[in-house]
């Protein structure tokens, strides 16, 4: 009798794991349909990565780059992004309240001549839980446009050698990507 009830829960056990199997399987498979698309999406249609100033009254936008398989990554603003009006990726959210990322979009087709369709915003929070604190200190330290500087760096490059050189000085932790995307401070936006 013990044999026969060790027999039936193990059977029950090895039933149980197979479906847990074929439903990690198809999970992962949807995992990797979602990333050959996402690759496949963005190798047409750039992803844009705003990292904005939530600390502002209004939201600026104060750096944005593009990514895309074929392209890499690129810094677009500050730069020469701007609307056919001329008005900047800084004041998107002033400027166009009712749709800032549309806007963004649109000022990325005039200026280089690709839309993107998809629209990363990174607020400072984010920036610096993923990439250490400290990190827009370091970024106004080596910014030459802004006129910031110390001891230690006194402002010589442009804003994205800038950010580069702070990104890639911190202490780089994905980890906290899938947080900061559930405490909104990473935001997919699809225009």
């Amino acid at each position: 009798m013990f044999f026969v009830v060790k027999k039936g829960k193990y059977l029950y056990l090895k039933r149980s794991i197979k479906k847990i199997m074929k439903t990690a399987n198809k999970i992962m498979g949807a995992i990797v349909l979602i990333i050959i698309a996402f690759l496949l999406f963005t190798t047409v249609s750039p992803v844009l990565i705003l990292a904005e100033d939530t600390s502002e009254g209004t939201p600026g936008v104060d750096m944005a780059a593009s990514f895309s398989p074929l392209m890499g990554f690129n810094w677009v603003y500050p730069g020469s992004t701007y609307s056919p009006g001329g008005q900047t990726l800084h004041n998107i959210h002033l400027d166009y309240p009712d749709d800032s990322y549309g806007a963004a979009r649109d000022m990325v087709s005039y200026s280089y001549g690709y839309t993107p369709h998809l629209i990363v915003s990174v607020n400072e929070e984010a920036a610096e839980a993923i990439f250490g604190l400290g990190l827009v200190d370091n970024i106004r330290a080596n910014d030459a446009y802004n006129g910031y500087g110390n001891s230690h760096a006194q402002g010589t490059m442009s804003r994205g050698d800038a950010v580069s050189t702070a990104m890639t000085s911190g202490t780089f932790n994905p980890l906290e990507i899938p947080l900061q995307l559930l405490m909104g401070n990473i935001k997919f936006f699809v225009v």
